[in-house]
């Protein structure tokens, strides 16, 4: 039997499922979710408490389930909003309580989303994400809890843009983008530019690069803190990288870098480890892959990693920077490396970087353990991901 998804990871495995989930019919969703996470009728009755027979009669349509309580309940097991099995009565008791712990579940998302548990702040986020837009649709949310609603949207998009692969990285961006159209009405400035930089961000991942750097750009101007404009500026650099801008790029990585030299500062984004990984990739996107590799053999990182997977994504990149010098006996090691920390932390994107790269480079032994670590984690996590070609340097992350 395949490991079990998270109770709401399914729901971004593939289309299937949101075509499901839009269908509003019980029997499809439970068809659906079976297949996606390869569980037997028995399987899933054992899940529900229910008989075989009984599980056969619904996905048969024989047997209709107009129980409010029921669906609830089928609903709150398999981690789906109550609304799409027509549950949409929003007063429950345990309501009340969930928007009153609704900060520290955004805040507690968050920190597991940067140790690299971006898994568990998608399972954290999302009945509560489920919820607050039943709500919303009903036309029954008050101004602080849209407000609410608006910050999981967020963090939500952008825990997304942690795991999924490539091809879904349109779903992330869908979120941030749902809350920037709120934000942009708040009166709340730094929550705005904070909804930019990260809308953005999962923008470029989604290569919508035009739209990524306008947005970038955008709050680089409006962000107030030093924090907050460095991970603009660091985002942007990556932007106009992957876009091969030589002069946005050079222009966006020098300002980040004197807001660096100004000392320690808090941020994933806002330390010497990452500023280098982003220059180092900009560099080889751009065509300056000699100068990339001079910098990464003449200064080695001087700073651990603000998160795991940045871990990842430096060896990646550090890879590439050997492929693009030409040493390919170099690029091997960090290239494994990364595979092995990508497919224990649930970074297909990062697994589809190594792959690209060793298409491009002839490393076949390579190529192949990634394509094998990508299959270990579709079984996993029910994605159906590829490897299609993008250009050195157009990495999602």
């Amino acid at each position: 039997m395949r490991g079990r998804l998270g109770p709401a990871l399914w729901l971004w495995s593939t289309r299937d499922a949101a075509s499901a989930l839009a269908s509003r019919d019980l029997a499809v969703i439970l068809r659906t979710y079976r297949r996606l996470n390869g569980y037997s009728q028995q399987v899933l009755a054992d899940r529900l408490g229910y008989d075989k027979t009984y599980i056969s009669m619904i996905e048969t349509g024989r047997r209709l389930i107009n129980d409010v309580g029921t669906r609830r309940y089928i609903a709150h097991t398999l981690g789906l909003p109550t609304h799409v099995l027509g549950v949409t009565d929003g007063d429950d008791a345990d309501f009340a309580a969930m928007v009153q712990f609704g900060d520290s579940t955004i805040r507690l998302a968050e920190i597991a989303r940067q140790a690299g548990r971006a898994v568990d702040a998608v399972n954290e986020l999302w009945p509560l994400v489920a919820r607050l837009e039943a709500r919303a649709a009903e036309g029954h949310l008050e101004h602080d809890t849209l407000v609410l609603l608006t910050h999981a949207r967020v963090a939500l998009g952008v825990s997304l843009g942690t795991i999924l692969p490539e091809e879904r990285m349109a779903a992330a961006a869908k979120w941030t983008g749902k809350a920037l159209a709120v934000a942009e009405h708040l009166d709340d400035p730094a929550f705005h530019a904070h909804t930019l930089r990260m809308h953005g961000n999962e923008l470029r991942k989604a290569n919508r690069l035009p739209a990524a750097i306008a947005r970038l750009s955008r709050a680089a101007a409006l962000s107030i803190d030093r924090e907050g404009r460095a991970t603009a500026l660091a985002f942007l650099a990556r932007a106009a990288g992957e876009q091969r801008n030589s002069p946005l790029f050079d222009a966006a990585i020098e300002r980040y870098r004197c807001l660096l030299d100004r000392g320690p500062a808090r941020g994933m984004l806002v330390n010497p480890f990452t500023y280098r990984e982003i220059h180092l990739r900009g560099l080889v996107s751009t065509g300056r892959a000699t100068e990339a590799a001079r910098i990464m053999q003449s200064n080695p990182p001087d700073a651990a990693p603000a998160a795991p997977q940045w871990h990842i994504i430096e060896r990646v990149t550090a890879g590439q920077v050997h492929l693009a010098a030409g040493d390919h006996d170099a690029a091997e090691e960090p290239l494994r490396a990364a595979l092995s920390v990508a497919e224990a932390h649930r970074v297909p994107q990062q697994i589809q970087r190594v792959i690209r790269a060793a298409d491009k480079s002839g490393l076949t032994e390579v190529k192949a353990e990634g394509q094998a670590s990508l299959a270990r984690l579709n079984v996993g996590c029910g994605f159906s991901v590829g490897s299609k070609p993008r250009r050195l340097g157009s990495g999602s992350s």
